[in-house]
């Protein structure tokens, strides 16, 4: 088990997330983001926009998303 913050993720607050996997670290992050969304938490919408624009580069996306992959798998197990 590996745990990470939504900072560390891209996000904007301290909320701590742990998985097993990189992928259910992801899914949990994503979670997050559309329930700060849907409240619309103002620090969470500015990253979200910030998301939206790097999504439109799908190499950059890859790019940042294999940087958190192996942020995820350097991190030693709780």
């Amino acid at each position: 088990m590996k745990t990470m913050t939504c900072k560390a993720l891209g996000g904007a607050c301290d909320t701590v997330f742990s998985a097993e996997t990189f992928e259910e670290m992801a899914e949990q992050s994503k979670q997050h983001g559309m329930e700060m969304f849907a409240q619309g938490d103002e620090p969470h919408m500015k990253v979200i926009q910030e998301m939206m624009v790097l999504m439109q580069d799908p190499a950059a996306m890859a790019e940042w998303f294999e940087g958190k992959r192996q942020e995820f798998e350097a991190l030693p197990e709780d």
